[in-house]
Order: C-alpha cells, then sequence, then structure tokens
C-alpha cells in the first residue's frame, strides 16, 4: 500500500533500535487504521499562484491554481475549483468556478473600480471534496487593494497602548498628505471612536505644518477593542472632506506570551526544552526578552527571541517548586506569564532534528513513571502528509531511551512522531521538519544578460528530478521590481504552502523566510516555530476510536444541475421526463426523474452567464406540474486565519506601486464617476411606491446605486459587499450591530415591493434595478412586526416605460411557467488572455504612449516536454531596473519546484 513508504519497523533498546516483533496487534491496528483512513478520505490541497502579491484598482488578478493529493501528487479526485474572493469581513465579492484538467487550472478576476474599493480582501480556493475536511483545509491568502484612481487622501496612522490607572489609553498619530506627497497642513480633524456602529468617544484636532495630528483617546467605558474603528473626517477645504477608518485591533491587548514545552508536557526532574512566542494583539510577532525564577528568588534560566518573538530555553523543574517568568517585550512593556504546570509520574518524547542526517528521538520519563510502567510496551510511530515511514516499539525499563532514525527514510516535509502506551492511547507528540534534497530542481535562463526597454526577451526554462528531465505544469510571472517592491520571507510560495503552512493550523509570519536559502539558523527557527504550532491532520484519537470524518461531500466531476418535479398535490412526482437545453452550445439531454421527483444533469460544461433551459412539458397534464431548480449550495468560510497579513497604511506601503498604478490610469484614460447636476426632478423607484413599506423611512440609511452593480452577475454576493452595516451569517442577512449583541432576527429582502427569500437574489443580476435601499431600523416597526423580521433590504427595479403595448407571447414570458424555467447557473470562469505587446522597427516608429506595465508576462500553461525544457517570448516595458522572475510549478510526480531569476534592463 502507498501509506507504508520504506517502512521502518524497529525496537527500541536502551542505545539503539533492533528488530521489533511482527505480532504487534496494537501497532498494527494503529498502522492499519490509520492507512484505512487516508486511503478513504485522501486529503486535497489547492495552491494558487500569483502574477504579484498585491493590486490597485483597475488591476487584474492573474492567477493558476495546483491541485493536489497526498504527497502533492497532481490529484485526480477533483475536476472542478471554487474560487472566492471576500472582503476584510468575509462578505462574497466575486466566485469563480473552474474546469481542472490535469491537475491545474487558471483564470482572472478584473478589480473594477465600481465593484472594488481600497481595502484588504482574501482569496479562498477549494473544491467540493475538501469541504469533508472542513475550511480549516482551503487555501487562504490575503490580497491588498490600493485605489490611486479615486483616492486623493493618503495616510499614514501609527497606534500605541498604554495603561493611565487602570485605564487603557490609545494614541493614535496621523499623517495626510495629497497623491502628490504635499501635506495637508493646518486642516481641521474630527474624530470618533465607534464599536458596532455605536460611539465610544469623540474629539477633534488640527494638522501641524507636517500634516500630522495626534489623537488621544482613554477607554473609559472599559469596552473591548478588537472590533472598535477610529474613524477620521479631514477638511481638505473647498467643501471637500476626507474619511478614513483605521482599526484598533493592533492595540486592543496587551502583548501576548506563551510557552510550549517540547511533547507537551513538562515533568518534574526531567530536562525539556521550552519553546515561547511572544506577540502583539494584531497576531505579529514580537521580540522578547526575560528570565525564569523559582519560588525562592532564584534566576534558573534566562531566554531572548531568536526570530519574529520565537525562541527557547532549557530547564530541569525540581519537584515542589513554582517557577514565574518575567518578560520584557520590544515595545517596552512587561509582563509576567503562566508557566506550565509541572506534571509527575509521567514521560514525554524529545527530537533533536539539527543532524543533517538522522533524526535523534528520546523518550524522557520521571522515575515515578518507569516505576509504575516497568516492562511495558510502548509504541512510536512517525508519519509524513499521512504515510507511516518509521514504527517502533519498547519495553520501559530506563528513564531514558534515544535512537537515530536516517533523515533519508522520510520526505522532505513535516514529520509527525506520536508516542503511544500499550493500548494505542497516544502519550505525547512532537513534529519536526525534514529537508532533503528531493525538490524538483527548477533553472532560468535567458538569452541576453541585460536588455533594453522595449527588447525582446526569450526565456527559457529546464526542469529536473534526481538529475532526470521532469514533465510538468508551470506558471511563470515577471514583474517590475521597482514598481512592485516586496520582501520574499513574506511570499506564500508553493513551496512554503504544500511544505508547511497548509498541514500547520493558524497563523505563520512570514513563511518563505524558511525556503529563502535556508540555512543552519533557519532550520533551527522552523523547529521552534513547529514546536509551538499543532499539525492539522486528523488526531489518533479519532482514527482509533474509528470516528472518522463523514463524508458527506463527493468529488465534482463537471458542473451539475438537479431540482424537483412535483405534481399539483406538491408530491414529488416519479418518472417524469425532464429536458435540458443550452442554447449557447447546441446542447441538450433527457433525463428522467426517480421516485422522489428528484432529478439530475451530471458534468455539464459551460461558461459562466450562460443561460440553461429546463422543461418539463414533455408529460401528461404537464398544466398541472411545477418545475424547481436547486439553487447553488451555501459554502461555509471559516474566519481569516491570515488577519495578521493585512495592510493598514496600505497609500504608504503601497506608494511606490500606486504611483505607477495612477500613471497607468492616467494613460488608459480612466474616467472618474462625475456627479452631473441637473434642476428637473426625475421620479425614481423608491419603497415609498409599495404601500406595505411606507411606513421605513423617507431616507434609507445606506443606497446601493446601478453604478456599484455593473457587472454584477449575482445580485445576494453584491449585496454582501455593498449593504453597509449588515453580516450574511447562515444564509441571512443581519443587522450587523444587534447580531453582536445576540440578536439573531434576520432582515427581510423585498423585490419590487413583495418579500422573497434570500435565495432569490442569486438568479438576479445587477441589470434592470434602480436602486437598493438598506435599511438598518425601523422606527414605526410596522415592518419588523408585520413579517417578524428586524431590518429591511429593498430591491427597487427600473419602471417600465409607460403605455408600453405587449403582446400574448411577451406577457406569458413575463409572468413564467410552472413546467418550465430558464436560468443563469454557476458556469466555468471564461479564461482571458493576458495582454502583450509587441514592438517592432526602429523606436522612434513605435507607439509614443509609455509602457507602465509592472506585470511585464504572465503565462500559465506552461508544460515542459520529454526533455523537461519550455521557452517563451515577451517584450519588455519602459520601466528600467530590476525585473524579477518568479516560476512554479510540479511535475507529474508531484515533486515541487520554485525558481527566482532577475535580470537588468537598461
Amino acid at each position: 500500500m502507498r501509506f507504508f513508504k520504506n517502512l521502518l519497523l524497529l525496537l527500541l533498546t536502551s542505545a539503539c533500535l533492533t528488530a521489533a516483533a511482527q505480532d504487534s496487534q496494537v501497532l498494527n491496528k494503529v498502522m492499519t487504521k490509520t492507512a484505512k483512513l487516508y486511503a478513504d478520505m485522501p486529503v486535497e490541497r489547492v495552491y494558487l499562484h500569483f502574477d504579484k502579491p498585491y493590486y490597485a484598482i483597475g488591476d487584474t488578478i492573474w492567477f493558476k491554481a495546483y491541485l493536489t493529493m497526498d504527497q502533492h501528487q497532481p490529484s485526480g479526485i477533483s475536476k472542478v475549483i471554487y474560487v472566492d474572493l471576500l472582503t476584510a469581513k468575509d462578505s462574497l465579492v466575486t466566485s469563480l468556478k473552474l474546469p481542472v484538467k490535469n491537475s491545474v487550472a487558471w483564470a482572472d478576476i478584473p478589480l473594477s473600480q465600481f465593484a472594488f474599493k481600497k481595502g484588504n480582501y482574501r482569496v479562498v480556493a477549494y473544491t467540493n471534496w475538501m469541504n469533508n475536511a472542513g475550511p480549516a483545509y482551503f487555501f487562504n491568502k490575503n490580497i491588498t487593494v490600493g485605489d490611486a484612481i479615486n483616492n486623493n487622501l493618503s495616510t499614514n496612522i501609527s497606534l500605541k497602548r498604554s495603561v493611565t490607572g487602570k485605564l487603557t489609553k490609545i494614541t493614535a498619530g496621523i499623517s495626510y498628505k495629497d497623491n502628490d506627497g504635499n501635506p495637508y497642513s493646518d486642516k481641521k480633524v474630527s474624530w470618533t471612536i465607534e464599536k458596532d456602529y455605536d460611539e465610544i468617544a469623540k474629539g477633534k484636532g488640527v494638522t501641524d505644518k507636517k500634516g500630522f495630528v495626534d489623537i488621544t483617546f482613554l477607554n473609559t467605558k472599559n469596552v473591548t477593542l478588537d472590533s472598535t474603528q477610529l474613524i477620521t473626517v479631514i477638511d481638505r477645504g473647498d467643501r471637500k472632506q476626507g474619511t478614513n477608518k483605521f482599526s484598533l485591533k493592533p492595540v486592543s491587548e496587551p502583548n501576548d506570551m506563551q510557552f510550549f514545552p517540547e511533547g507537551g508536557q513538562l515533568i518534574g526532574g526531567v530536562p525539556s526544552k521550552i519553546a515561547f512566542k511572544a506577540l502583539k494583539p494584531d497576531g505579529l510577532g514580537i521580540d522578547v526578552k526575560g528570565t525564569i525564577t523559582d519560588n525562592t528568588g532564584k534566576v534558573v534560566a534566562d531566554f531572548s527571541s531568536t526570530h519574529l518573538g520565537m525562541g527557547y530555553f532549557m530547564l530541569v523543574p525540581e519537584d515542589g517548586k513554582t517557577y514565574t517568568a518575567n518578560v520584557t517585550f520590544a515595545d517596552g512593556t512587561t509582563a509576567t506569564p503562566e508557566m506550565p504546570k509541572i506534571l509527575a509520574d509521567a514521560t514525554t518524547i524529545n527530537i533533536e532534528s539539527s543532524d543533517p542526517d538522522n533524526l535523534k528521538i528520546k523518550l524522557l520519563s520521571d522515575a515515578a513513571f518507569v516505576k509504575e510502567n516497568e516492562g511495558k510496551t510502548f509504541f512510536i510511530i512517525a508519519k509524513s502528509a499521512g504515510i507511516i515511514y518509521f514504527a517502533a516499539q519498547t519495553k520501559l525499563q530506563n528513564q531514558v531511551y534515544s535512537a537515530l532514525v536516517p533523515k533519508s527514510k522520510f520526505p522532505t516535509g513535516i514529520v509527525q512522531v506520536t508516542l503511544f502506551a500499550d493500548d494505542g492511547e497516544p502519550l505525547s507528540e512532537r513534529i519536526a521538519y525534514v529537508m532533503r534534497p528531493d525538490q524538483l530542481n527548477l533553472s532560468v535562463a535567458s538569452d541576453h544578460p541585460d536588455y533594453t526597454t522595449r527588447q525582446k526577451v526569450k526565456l527559457s526554462i529546464a526542469a529536473k528530478n534526481g538529475g532526470a528531465p521532469a514533465e510538468g505544469h508551470f506558471s511563470l510571472t515577471v514583474v517590475d521590481d521597482a514598481k512592485v517592491p516586496f520582501d520574499d520571507n513574506a511570499e506564500t510560495t508553493i513551496l512554503s504552502y504544500l511544505l508547511l503552512t497548509a498541514d500547520i493550523p493558524g497563523y505563520i509570519e512570514k513563511p518563505n523566510y524558511y525556503f529563502n536559502h535556508p540555512d543552519e539558523k533557519k532550520m533551527a527557527d522552523l523547529d521552534v516555530l513547529l514546536q509551538t504550532q499543532g499539525y492539522r491532520r486528523f488526531s489518533y484519537d479519532g482514527i482509533m476510536t474509528d470516528k472518522y470524518p463523514p463524508i458527506s461531500f463527493l468529488p465534482e466531476q463537471g458542473i451539475t444541475i438537479t431540482g424537483t418535479l412535483r405534481a399539483y398535490n406538491g408530491m414529488g412526482l416519479p418518472g417524469g421526463n425532464i429536458r435540458l437545453q443550452i442554447k449557447d452550445k447546441n446542447y441538450s439531454a433527457n433525463t428522467v426523474t426517480d421516485v422522489d421527483g428528484r432529478f439530475r444533469f451530471p458534468n455539464l460544461v459551460f461558461s459562466d452567464s450562460t443561460q440553461v433551459f429546463i422543461s418539463a412539458r414533455n408529460n401528461p397534464r404537464s398544466a398541472d406540474i411545477v418545475l424547481s431548480v436547486d439553487g447553488d449550495p451555501y459554502q461555509k468560510i471559516n474566519v481569516n486565519p491570515s488577519t495578521p497579513d493585512e495592510i493598514m497604511n496600505i497609500d504608504s506601503t503601497l506608494s511606490a506601486y500606486l504611483k505607477n498604478s495612477k500613471a497607468q490610469a492616467n494613460n488608459s484614460h480612466i474616467l472618474k464617476e462625475v456627479v452631473i447636476k441637473d434642476t428637473r426632478i426625475v421620479k425614481t423607484v423608491s419603497h415609498k411606491d409599495y404601500s406595505n413599506l411606507s411606513s421605513l423611512s423617507q431616507l434609507p440609511d445606506h443606497m446601493i446605486t446601478p453604478n456599484q452593480l455593473q457587472g454584477c452577475n449575482n445580485l445576494l454576493n453584491c449585496i454582501k459587499v455593498f449593504a453597509v452595516g449588515m453580516t450574511f451569517q447562515d444564509n441571512n442577512f443581519y443587522i450587523q450591530r444587534d447580531y453582536a449583541s445576540g440578536n439573531r432576527t434576520p432582515v427581510q429582502v423585498f423585490v419590487k415591493g413583495m418579500p422573497v427569500d434570500v435565495n432569490y437574489l442569486e438568479n438576479m443580476n445587477g441589470e434592470g434595478i434602480e436602486s437598493i435601499e438598506v435599511f438598518l431600523k425601523d422606527e414605526l416597526g410596522l415592518v419588523n412586526s408585520a413579517y417578524g423580521t428586524n431590518g429591511a433590504i429593498v430591491v427597487n427595479m427600473k419602471k417600465a416605460p409607460e403605455g408600453q403595448k405587449i403582446s400574448l407571447a411577451e406577457f406569458k414570458a413575463l409572468i413564467g411557467s410552472k413546467n418550465e424555467v430558464t436560468i443563469t447557473p454557476k458556469g466555468y470562469a471564461i479564461k482571458r488572455s493576458f495582454y502583450l505587446p509587441r514592438y517592432s522597427g526602429p523606436r522612434g516608429s513605435q507607439t509614443n504612449q509609455v509602457d507602465t506595465r509592472s506585470t511585464i508576462y504572465w503565462n500559465p500553461n506552461i508544460v515542459t516536454d520529454a526533455t523537461g525544457a519550455a521557452s517563451m517570448e515577451y517584450f519588455n516595458a519602459d520601466g528600467v531596473g530590476t525585473y524579477r522572475v518568479i516560476v512554479e510549478g510540479i511535475d507529474k510526480d508531484g515533486n515541487v519546484g520554485r525558481q527566482l531569476f532577475r535580470y537588468n534592463v537598461k
């Protein structure tokens, strides 16, 4: 079986490992059950490679998806990948459905100025099969989007937290500048502190000559600050104002410090390696130093962080003593975090991984544990990506056992080492990292050492696996380093994701640091990281008790449309004839309903926005039957695990990129939205036109305009983005402030004055909509009491031209038929080609328009041939300096690779 590769089955002795007994029933049970789990439920992974790390309004996000399973082999399980783009508040902006071929797919997301605004977004990618393991297994990546088109105000904020008496004091320093970097001097600034739309504090200030203002807030109401915002309004002059919102989460709590004894237990009298991690409230690491003192005041250990607030120290805890940690953070604050409890009568596992060739495994027990369990059998199992590579057993005789296990037995990646008792109960666990030279070797070469602007570039790539040519699928991006500066250590790469973060729960800061020219220190830092993180794979507790995760989601091989055919009495109609037509593709299919009246059209292929016609007219008494089609299921998305990657000061952090983006927008003649005032009063449709809604306020709390709905193919998703003050949970809208306080009464949705279910909006797009009114309160309470809801979303359709006659056929088409339906289901995203200019002839004969591209070249469809080679050509832009080439991919055997290459443009 593939779940037992190069299995090394050994018996521990006091100095080494010798052959294990073949008849160990418990050991065989653990191994067999583990193999069964991963055979029945192979774990799929999706990784997305993007053309660059951040974007601006007007850009296009280009990406390629790689679908793997087990140990990164190309997955043949699923043929459909979903890619969702969400706001920082987890509102869905757009969703793509991608067809998978050869375990890869690619697409793009245009960032329209009408559908997006400046802020932090995140991309989530998954398959339907991955839902069985849960949203924690989905690919997540933060994407920051700046705005150089509509943004005339650049801000930079610094936050500081302190304590005055028993109250928390927040100090904010904000710098205001225009797009050219000139400060807004001597300008009035008003500010408020809001939590769930409730005002906590307010004040005013004036910027100094450098455009800087100080704001101080004393938390006299003692509210939690993690969801609190600082909202500022600056008067820029000429009746122009600028509003900004800043989260106070980065200073919402004191810094945090945690300790992690190796193996999970701190045992009296047993030497222990104790890792630690210091975090700021925003989830990023902070450097720390300190001491450990016992109850007599004696310093028994001192420590300081070595990387991103992490490090370790050694301690031999003594029975009867207590220990206190005294720490000082890099920002000058201090703390005395709680130390782990000292256990007695216990055992733990220790791993030393600094040896490049071997893992040194130790079992450490106190005397009481040895006395109680002397002669009993214990087991060790080590696995990587669900595959068991090492198993051993021993009879306990001494307090210390050690063994060397060759690293060559494991592939590159995380190794999970678990200690079991003789009844199969897990006692201790440790994860370690094995780095071996088994990754795909990629090389990039250019036809010239240096280039000029607009010169043709020819690149060639070579892929090898162990010296042999490797056939595989790759993607390549070329960006201008000066326009897109970025910290390589902070990148999410195919190596850092598939070999590390995909198997580790929680947030990992700067994951590519451990793969960017790895050395002895980085490997030591990685070992400390793994001691402070958990392991995402299934626990042995569930495996041993046969509590496997249920399989509720099947792999998708294509697009499936399902529904129900019912008789006049509402009962499902078996044996009914159903016909499906896709007119754009000249495709049709027929099926028959099952005993419950259900029908299913599997493995369909059509693009997004395609109309599908389904009919049940070819049945006896067809006028009395009702055809209904199922909507897309609601997809649960977990809380963003990568919120620490969100950028607060977008304007200043992306300044170089936004400067180029502004020039690019000017060259492209992108028009800003202009408000044209007219003295004529134009009657528009609103909630006041419907008697059942006339009791609502004359003006809504928020209005969604048709401009914001341009290009909207799914009205539900668009309202999620633009319905300010509302949250979407459990397939319902709620008033955000009420939901946060425990009120779970949903909002009522109205279309043309009629109450509808939320799912009704999925079959609507932005066309024909006059406005969408959002009401966060019903002052008279008449609408809320009539419908048992809280708040309202009113979708107003444009008024039909008066006096226009329609035919009987048009009237029937307007009201629809019960046994026929035309739907626009979610289809596959339409692939677009990356624009590549072609320059020829002397420079004087070429266009005078400046080529300001930041992504010079993007190719998601690179396939190496039998010699492991591929080549491509493109033209440079007008930017001079260094161009960065990144190629990533995977070969047909599941070996992943990444290569960074740079060349100069003069």
